[in-house]
């Protein structure tokens, strides 16, 4: 019986892709599943634990209370919906239709555009350098955070200086006159224990090798989180996802009940409508969805491609998208909250105490949580929700980027023991490129990363090629019908008029007016880098939107034929993307069936009705 059916291609019920034939070589037979998610709340977690980060808790509150507070939420909605959630549906509809990570992807829809996903990867990766670190950072902090008097609300520490002047309470007398050069503790456990911090990036100095171990540790809880693939991935999220809110939650009733917290959320929401006729607003606005929804980095492509053929990913994307802002918006209230309290504390205005990004999570509150009875214990709640914050958004990254290089080569890694074998290589290259920013000019680096690697300006850029490519390229309308085979109905024709379009529209002009009011990068304001440093900064930037014209250059250039015949093949799908069921019955009205059954070359159908063309058939 066996012998009878070895001609029969094997089917993945979940999408109609063609496995390996049994008459396939010995070697064949060896390659390890590809996996999928067990359920839809793993997927939804680890997306969730993905764009529910940082940026969350120390940049949205900022942002707000910079850009008029209320009237902030203006440009902000306005490209959450015409943006946001367009593109975190394209991404993710993307990987579940293709099953395919973030370069595969693209080539499966069109050869021309495969520059796009190795854009995606090339910021990845580079996220995954420093991204890491403010989790060592984290780590750092929470080990001293086990002590009833926190070391940087003193100046009684070995790394104080003599100009250290401990926090002033409220009822505190003070005298003015030493104020002048004077520093906080926290300040000086920041640059002085923490960074050690040299005096430029031309003198980067030793590593610090307590940071190096934090950065150890947090490297080795990301290699055990995704080292199996889905199947551990999977299960961490349900710890690493949800976990961060109950600190959040534990925080925010914390905060909202200390005295003077009303005075931070007003700062935080008062509406100033003056503030939307500002562009930097509307570019503040635009860069930080592009950064909270994880878009451009093929992060949602890889954990898309690991769903079901039919899951309703168009209901996910939009739960998540709204849990996404909502916890930007809850997490606010929580931030200026307390940032309310030590203005009321030390009697200044709050626009001396807000920060934001590393200053407010290593500068601003750890001062503000010293000021709270049972510091310590606040202090424990924070830095842990800091590191599962940057936890699960680090591990789904490395994910995406493992994910995209083993669909590349599957009969290279996907075979026993290889992919973690590949996981531990990236682990291991990507520890050692960050001790750099372990060292005492690391900080310099750490900036230069964060500046230009990652920037909006990169994210954007991508995100126009994107939706010219799927909107234009492959065709919206087609893209369509493939969702509605997925999902069962067709959703809201918004969503393809922005692909079609506001998005390219929106993100171009965001890119072009971030590009017109560039300017330099300068470490606390003060520091000017030296020229190489600059030219430093922006070959991190080119280094990933280089590659799509690059790429669109090389494979026009290798393919045979005249310049239309080229950019004709280059522009078509691949044949072995799934076929929607009226393909399929336009392809048996073609060829119609064996009349005495099925033809023996032909594979069955699938559980969902499809009826898999082989390859062989388009020779």
């Amino acid at each position: 019986m066996k012998g009878d059916m070895d001609g029969v291609a094997k089917r993945d019920p979940s999408n109609g892709h063609t496995k390996s034939l049994d008459a396939a070589p010995q070697s064949e037979e060896k390659l390890v599943e590809r996996g999928q998610w067990t359920n839809k709340m793993e997927f939804v977690l680890s997306v969730a634990g993905e764009i529910i980060g940082l940026g969350n808790v120390w940049r949205f509150p900022y942002l707000c209370y910079k850009n008029g507070g209320g009237a902030f939420f203006i440009p902000y909605l306005i490209f959450l919906f015409t943006c946001g959630i367009p593109v975190f549906f394209l991404e993710t509809a993307l990987g579940q239709y293709t099953s395919q990570g973030g370069i595969t992807c693209w080539r499966m829809i069109s050869p021309l555009f495969e520059g796009v996903g190795y854009a995606t990867q090339v910021i990845v990766a580079l996220l995954n350098f420093y991204y890491i670190i403010v989790l060592a950072w984290g780590i750092f902090y929470l080990s001293f955070s086990f002590t009833w008097d926190l070391p940087w609300s003193s100046c009684n520490n070995t790394w104080n200086t003599a100009t250290c002047t401990e926090f002033q309470r409220r009822n505190d007398s003070l005298d003015q006159s030493h104020l002048e050069n004077a520093t906080s503790p926290v300040i000086e456990f920041w640059e002085r224990r923490v960074l050690r911090i040299s005096s430029g990036i031309d003198h980067i100095g030793s590593v610090h090798w307590d940071l190096a171990l934090c950065l150890l540790l947090a490297w080795v809880m990301c290699y055990f989180c995704i080292w199996k693939g889905v199947k551990s991935t999977g299960k961490v999220v349900y710890f690493t996802a949800t976990f961060p809110y109950l600190m959040l939650l534990i925080l925010l009733i914390r905060g909202v009940t200390l005295p003077g917290a009303s005075r931070g959320i007003q700062f935080y929401l008062y509406p100033d409508l003056g503030r939307l006729g500002d562009p930097q607003v509307w570019m503040d606005a635009g860069t930080q969805i592009f950064f909270s929804y994880a878009i451009c980095l093929g992060c949602l492509t890889a954990l898309g491609s690991y769903n079901k053929y039919n899951n309703d990913c168009y209901r996910d994307c939009l739960a998540l998208c709204f849990l996404n802002s909502g916890t930007s918006f809850v997490a606010g209230f929580a931030i200026f909250s307390i940032l309310g309290f030590m203005s009321y504390e030390q009697n200044v205005p709050i626009s001396e105490v807000a920060e934001s990004g590393p200053g407010l999570a290593f500068i601003a509150y750890p001062r503000a949580v010293s000021m709270m009875p049972f510091s310590p214990v606040w202090a424990c709640f924070f830095f842990i929700m800091i590191v599962l914050l940057g936890l699960d958004s680090q591990f789904v990254c490395v994910e995406s980027l493992v994910t995209s290089v083993v669909d590349m080569y599957p009969t290279v890694f996907r075979r026993k023991n290889r992919r973690e074998l590949f996981i531990l290589a990236v682990s291991i290259v990507s520890y050692l490129v960050g001790l750099i920013m372990l060292t005492e000019g690391g900080m310099y680096v750490f900036q230069l990363f964060d500046y230009y690697a990652a920037s909006g300006m990169c994210l954007l850029f991508v995100a126009v090629f994107e939706t010219v490519c799927i909107a234009w390229i492959y065709g919206a309308d087609r893209f369509y019908d493939n969702i509605e085979d997925m999902i069962g109905y067709r959703p809201g024709a918004i969503i393809k008029y922005c692909w079609l379009f506001f998005t390219p529209a929106t993100c171009f002009g965001t890119f072009a007016f971030s590009l017109i009011k560039y300017t330099p990068l300068k470490y606390n304001n003060e520091y000017v880098y030296p020229w190489w440093g600059y030219a430093l900064g922006w070959l991190l930037a080119l280094s990933s939107m280089v590659c799509i014209p690059l790429w669109v250059v090389y494979h026009v250039y290798i393919t045979k034929g005249t310049l239309k015949e080229r950019l004709y093949y280059l522009t078509r799908p691949s044949p072995d993307l799934p076929k929607t069921k009226r393909e399929q019955q336009r392809l048996l009205s073609i060829f119609p069936a064996d009349p005495d059954g099925l033809d023996p070359q032909r594979s069955p159908p699938n559980m969902d009705g499809y009826l898999p063309v082989n390859a062989e058939s388009h020779c």
